[in-house]
């Protein structure tokens, strides 16, 4: 990124960070402190939504802010303002110094250790993550617009709409810290979304779908969006209830990332430490099927969860993190890596780019073959609620989708829970599909779990 302010829309060029970044650095020394690091971040965006075709919001964000943390031995204080001139600046870096002062000691407290610091040139990977739109709200509401009238007008049943939205948002950040490290970039997430409704009076359905890119050229069309939406609304009309069985059960694939992200929770660093995982001591342990890998590449270009770096400044890196169902690594920062008497895996911020597969997934397993290896059971497509235990690994939500019968979707099913434990689930995970979708920085196809709870009728 260069330092011109109108050619991104920053407020603050990259070399003003850097300078705030060595003042607080050396702000801190003078204080006594024996480590500190510092973070200066700002961030910029549009946002605008229609509603059947009528402007009805406008939003304009800009927002910066510098974080201080200092160390005072194994003390540990924290500081922010978003106030950047020198005396608020001095105020910060002292406030977080005072904090350490009268802070307990941690023996897990501290910077990274230096080794596993990024490298100046490692921290400079491009990863290409910047792609700032130049869309103005007169466009942005044009483009809500086409969405919702294309979801309007694809079916007479398409009733009403809860609205269309476009968003795009930017930030750039340098950090910084004590024991060398130095590194920041900009990054770009922009999307374009829309909720149809369906039918009308009680019989109401309603769904959505968008389009999320760091890169707003790669966005789908208004009007694919907008007619996919309208399309999955319509496919839940006459939903009914089912009765209470235990079936099979297969996840849409934006939903199984949700079983992606709940491995990843219960094997992070903080819920390890803490004890409240229900995959305490999995390490070396196969958790998943045979069949099953989970892989991370925190490199790829234009990835969602791509990083050169973690938020401490760990460099980051490729690796198994399940291989032949075994895990191999959690995800650790360096405080919970301590604390466990490990070393860090640079995930100070959480997991980047990672992808569930089958050893068993072929390239001709998409959403239709899926169904028929579900054979009878119930497809899932919604979930509601937050019934997740990662203590014990209860699982218990709020469930939409489809009955399944011969391999062939029968009819849409509203108003049952789907329960079970997910240790039992990641047990059996039978099939992964080749709709492979990526969900934030998840990807993986449709799962299909061999046998679930379906509270019913």
């Amino acid at each position: 990124m260069t330092s011109s302010r109108t050619e991104h829309g920053f407020s603050y060029p990259r070399e003003q960070f850097q300078q705030i970044v060595e003042d607080c650095l050396a702000m801190a020394r003078e204080l006594g402190a024996s480590d500190a690091s510092v973070e200066v971040s700002e961030g910029a965006g549009l946002s605008v939504s229609v509603r059947k075709g009528d402007l009805e919001n406008v939003e304009r964000n800009r927002d910066k802010s510098v974080g201080v943390s200092v160390y005072v031995g194994q003390r540990r204080g924290n500081a922010s303002s978003s106030d950047f001139s020198p005396d608020a600046l001095r105020q910060t870096v002292r406030a977080a110094f005072d904090i350490a002062r009268f802070t307990a000691e941690d023996p897990a407290a501290g910077l990274p250790d230096a080794e596993d610091l990024a490298t100046p040139a490692e921290a400079a990977r491009d990863l290409a993550l910047f792609f700032p739109w130049d869309i103005d709200a007169q466009r942005a509401a044009e483009l809500a617009q086409r969405c919702e009238h294309a979801a309007m007008a694809t079916d007479r049943r398409i009733t009403n709409s809860e609205g269309a939205a476009v968003s795009a948002q930017q930030s750039h950040f340098w950090a910084g810290n004590s024991r060398g490290f130095r590194g920041g970039y900009a990054t770009s997430r922009h999307y374009l979304s829309v909720s149809p409704i369906a039918g009308k009076g009680a019989g109401m359905q309603r769904d959505a779908w968008y389009s999320s890119m760091r890169d707003a050229a790669e966005l789908a069309a208004p009007e694919a969006v907008g007619r996919y939406a309208a399309e999955r609304a319509l496919s839940r009309l006459k939903s009914r209830k089912i009765a209470t069985c235990e079936v099979p059960v297969l996840f849409e694939a934006p939903l199984a990332s949700g079983l992606l992200g709940a491995y990843v929770q219960a094997t992070s660093g903080g819920s390890l430490y803490r004890k409240a995982s229900f995959l305490l001591d999995s390490l070396g342990q196969r958790i998943l099927p045979e069949h099953v890998d989970v892989d991370e590449d925190p490199h790829q270009p234009r990835g969602k969860g791509s990083a050169p770096f973690d938020d401490e400044g760990v460099r980051t890196s490729a690796r198994k993190v399940v291989e032949a169902g075994v895990v191999q690594s959690y995800f650790l920062s360096s405080y919970s890596a301590r604390k466990l008497g490990l070393r860090t895996t640079g995930h100070a911020g959480g997991s980047q780019n990672l992808a569930l597969r089958s050893r068993l997934t072929r390239p001709s397993d998409d959403l239709e073959a899926m169904l028929r290896k579900l054979g009878r059971g119930l497809f899932v497509t919604e979930l509601m609620g937050q019934g997740v235990n990662f203590v014990t690994g209860d699982y218990s939500r709020g469930a939409a989708g489809f009955w399944v019968e011969g391999g062939r979707i029968a009819f849409p099913v509203h108003e049952v829970t789907i329960a079970g434990n997910l240790k039992q689930m990641f047990q059996d995970l039978a099939a992964v599909g080749a709709d492979v979708y990526t969900q934030g920085s998840k990807s993986t196809g449709s799962v299909l779990i061999t046998r679930m709870k379906v509270a019913g009728s």
